[in-house]
């Protein structure tokens, strides 16, 4: 069978799924908060990083209701089935495409395994102008083809390298939508202080929020710790102004049973700042999770003041 004809199959089984989920798609659209499986890495106690089961009990007593992280190798599969379903977790997968096949690819295991959208990161910086609307145009095609939800996250290095050559996509592509992260934007505009070039143009990347990626960034370092509600980092205001727009112009489009994912994405050492001496991290990683957590929840009651978030 070839894997355009499973595509199509894979389509039409998503869509009997969905139908067949009657109380869900009945439900008001709503926002999830989920954990990203990579911002868990090497998290534990002291020198031993916490088992598999356990990172699953702190994410589902924090309250998260999902994961976004990578498909697991054969070996691991029905163990992350087993631990996804006991928990109740809503389940996406990071992808990384040059092709219209490397997607085909990932939406048929994802499409396996079971998963709720994929995320792409579209490789790559070098890729630009009508050779990138060309490849971007293709994997949106090939994903609608299998009715799993397919987001482009805003991500340096990455086909949306820029702000602006990002802007253009949207202006060319309109089934475009984007995972909004921008922490990658602000650090590589070194944005430290609101821009109104740069807003109106984040504002039509906003239109296609999607999901959105929580990490905050100072304009100089990727990723900061950004306090606690006694006392937050003063450009934590522009993201959760940024997050509250994106949420609502993904509710004005939104149907019912819809779910808007925010992905709490901290990364380990690389992104997060260590001690040059005891290459410990100088911020809380877990803690700075549950805080962005509390933060989309907040950027959720100002975008919808009458929902509880789920």
């Amino acid at each position: 069978m070839s894997q355009e004809i499973r595509l199509r199959i894979i389509g039409l089984r998503e869509a009997i799924n969905r139908m067949r989920m009657g109380e869900e798609s009945s439900r008001q659209p709503r926002l999830e908060v989920h954990q990203s499986w990579w911002a868990m890495a090497g998290l534990g106690d002291g020198d031993r990083e916490w088992p598999l089961e356990h990172k699953f009990d702190l994410i589902a007593e924090a309250g998260f209701t999902g994961i976004l992280g990578r498909l697991p190798e054969p070996q691991d599969a029905k163990r992350w089935r087993y631990l996804l379903d006991q928990y109740g977790f809503s389940f996406g997968v990071h992808s990384f495409p040059a092709t219209v096949q490397d997607l085909t690819d990932v939406l048929v295991r994802a499409a396996d395994f079971g998963v709720d959208y994929v995320n792409a990161q579209v490789m790559d910086a070098f890729v630009i102008g009508e050779d990138a609307i060309r490849l971007l145009d293709g994997l949106i095609r090939t994903a609608q083809r299998s009715a799993i939800p397919f987001y482009v996250e805003t991500h340096r290095g990455r086909i949306t390298q820029d702000l602006i050559r990002t802007a253009e996509y949207v202006s060319k592509l309109p089934d475009l939508r984007l995972t909004i992260d921008m922490s990658h934007y602000v650090l590589g505009g070194e944005m430290e202080s609101s821009n109104e070039k740069a807003e109106r143009l984040i504002d039509r990347l906003l239109e296609r929020t999607a999901c959105i990626h929580g990490r905050i960034s100072n304009g100089q370092q990727i990723q900061i710790d950004v306090g606690t509600s006694d006392l937050y980092h003063p450009i934590t205001d522009n993201f959760m102004r940024w997050w509250e727009k994106g949420m609502n112009h993904w509710l004005q489009a939104a149907k019912q049973g819809d779910v808007l994912p925010f992905v709490c994405e901290l990364g380990p050492p690389g992104y997060s700042i260590v001690h040059p001496e005891t290459k410990r991290e100088i911020s809380d990683r877990w803690h700075q999770a549950l805080v962005l957590k509390g933060l989309a929840e907040q950027a959720w009651m100002n975008a919808h003041p009458d929902d509880d978030c789920k």
